[in-house]
């Protein structure tokens, strides 16, 4: 092989390779100043925490919700739902962690059937999951 031939010669391969790497950066670039201006990764923080509920009933007593088990969740970020309370149960207060419980009332006596849900609110307000759901026995 011949040196002087070696430098040259013009039939390399690099301009293509040039051109394919100028247009690869301009697309993750792109992709990249999009993603921040469109906010396409600003709810990526709301996620839901996992926990865990049980329910007892008790047509005197009122329905005790305990957190079972999974990630401790501020107070304020819960609510139940899926009746009418009557205002005389407790509400989610501090940090709601393992063992914490509420024992909540119903206007009237009968729970036949009536779905209680634990549900969790994002603090933005953007974003609620359903934590934990159950149904009421049949009186």
């Amino acid at each position: 092989m011949k040196l002087k031939q070696l430098f040259t010669d013009d039939s390399a391969v690099s301009p293509v390779i040039g051109v394919i790497l100028m247009v690869a950066i301009t697309v993750i670039l792109a992709a990249v100043i999009g993603t921040f201006v469109l906010n396409l990764g600003g709810n990526l923080s709301d996620t839901s925490p996992q926990a865990s509920f049980g329910f007892e009933f008790d047509s005197t007593n009122g329905t005790t919700i305990t957190h079972e088990t999974g990630d401790s969740i501020p107070g304020d970020q819960l609510n139940t739902t899926g009746v009418t309370w009557d205002g005389s149960g407790g509400n989610w207060t501090g940090t709601v962690s393992a063992g914490t419980s509420i024992t909540k009332y119903k206007d009237v006596d009968n729970w036949d059937g009536e779905t209680i849900r634990v549900v969790w609110s994002s603090e933005t307000g953007e974003s609620s999951a359903t934590l934990s759901k159950t149904t009421a026995p049949n009186n």
